[in-house]
This record gives structure tokens, sequence and C-alpha cells, in this order.
């Protein structure tokens, strides 16, 4: 029997990367059993509940002597803190997996002790399983509970672990911001051709399956996005004429570069409040 398929969890936060990694966590051959779900949300409660889950309103409802494997921080930034230390007498050994952007390793220990901790960001693609998840770990987290640690986030997607939590600023700013940015471009690609006169549903439709195509051939192409985007612009043609503007001054390079790094600056601040 696997670890994980003996292992309890304790997930804090029934919201949308709480359901999106309940959802993997089942496919994944996790029974229901195993799982405890901290959701004082009456709605969101009774939809995890009529999902089989174990649902409780917080955590004076836990049993008696209840000791996970894992516990699971899916809730806003700003609860964490306050929110945590009420967890502290159910944590014997237990794992703490944080998933709130901005929140350190050292910010939690501060709230429950020096604990086996890992600091996790995912995406929102996580929902389909196409995410990616980079995570660093504190020196109190052992071989086994990094093992149960990559299982229980691989049902986002990808997950890629880093030695240095300093980057973290930079992976929240790149991919955990990131589909903001590019559901921003289908947008905006959307409203470009409902502008050239194309019917909204046929330009809504273009923009989806051409960033959606677009971004899976970056995936599994053996070159680089440098190359394919090359490979699809001819001297003096149609994609030529348009990464021109893109291209220009304060376009879309300079726009990125400065976007990403006012969310980067942000998640310091976050980190630091």
């Amino acid at each position: 029997m696997s670890k994980l398929s003996s292992s309890t969890i304790l997930l804090v936060g029934g919201g949308r990367m709480g359901s999106a990694l309940l959802s993997g966590w089942i496919s994944s051959g996790i029974q229901t059993e195993q799982i405890i779900l901290v959701e004082p949300d009456t709605k969101s409660a009774l939809v995890h509940s009529s999902n089989g889950i174990n649902v409780v309103s917080s955590p004076a409802d836990l049993p008696n002597g209840y000791n996970p494997d894992a516990l699971v921080l899916a809730i806003k930034p700003q609860y964490v803190s306050p929110v945590i230390s009420s967890y502290k007498k159910y944590l014997n050994q237990t794992i703490i997996i944080s998933v709130a952007a901005g929140i350190t390793i050292k910010k939690i220990q501060n709230a429950v002790g020096h604990l086996p901790i890992v600091r996790a960001m995912p995406n929102t693609p996580a929902a389909i399983g196409k995410g990616i998840t980079v995570a660093c770990v504190n020196s109190k987290v052992n071989g086994i509970q990094k093992s149960l640690s990559y299982k229980l986030l691989e049902v986002t997607g990808k997950m890629v672990w880093i030695e240095n939590e300093l980057y973290m600023d930079g992976v929240t700013a790149v991919s955990g911001s990131g589909p903001a940015y590019v559901f921003l471009l289908i947008e905006c690609l959307c409203e470009a051709g409902i502008a050239i006169g194309l019917p909204p549903k046929l330009s809504s439709q273009l923009a989806e399956m051409t960033v959606a195509g677009a971004g899976e051939l970056a995936i599994l192409a053996e070159e680089s996005p440098t190359n394919l985007r090359q490979n699809v612009t001819s001297p003096g043609g149609t994609t030529a004429a348009a990464l021109d503007i893109l291209n220009g001054p304060n376009g879309m390079p300079d726009l990125l570069i400065r976007a990403v790094a006012a969310a980067a600056k942000r998640s310091k601040e976050l980190s630091e409040e």
C-alpha cells in the first residue's frame, strides 16, 4: 500500500484551490474517508459533503486525538496566521502544506513552531489538472513527508521543487498570476477580432483555441517559443505586421516585464506584512 493511499489529510478551505486539490486527490485514488475538510461557509460545505467529503465548520469539531499526516492550508493569505494557531494541538509530526500566496515558511513557523512545512504556489489551471505548482520545504521535512507532499500537489498538473524560497515571489508573479495575463490576452484578442468585423462568438472561439493550441504546441514541440514564433512569421507578411506593433516602444515585452516586476514586488510586500 502506498503512503498516499494510507495517509490522512486535513484540508482547510474548500474554495477554488481547495476544490481543485480535492478533485485531484479523489481522481488519484485517495478515498473520501481519508480526508476531513474544514469549511465554515455553509453553501460550500453542503456541496462538498454531498460529494462524500467529511466536512466540519471549525477545528473545534475535529475528532479528539485527531492527528493527520498532512494539513493543507488552502485559504486566503490574510487568514493563515490567525487560523493556523488553532490547529496546533492536532499537529504531531504532521506536515503543513500552505498554498497561500505570499505566506513565508517563517511566518507559519512563528504561528506553530518548527514543524515540517511546505510552501507551495499552484495556479488556477490546477482546477483541470493543467497547472504548475512550485514548492520549497524547511529543514524539518523528511523524505517520506516530501514524497507525500509531492503526491498531494502533483494532482494540480506539473510539480517542481526549488531549494531557495527567495524565488517564490518571482514564481508567484510568473505562474501564480500568469493565468490572468493569458486571460487578458484572450479578452484583448477577441475584442480585436470584433473590432475588425468578426462576429463575437467566432472571435471568442478563435482567441481561446489559438491561445490554448499555441500553449500546447510550446509544451510539446522540441523547438523554443522563439523559434516557433519565427516559424510563423514570414518577412513582410501579416504576422510580421502585427509583431511590429507588439514589439514597438512600450509594447508587449516591455509591458510584461513591468507587470511581472510589479506582481513580484507585491508578493514580497505581502510576505513582509
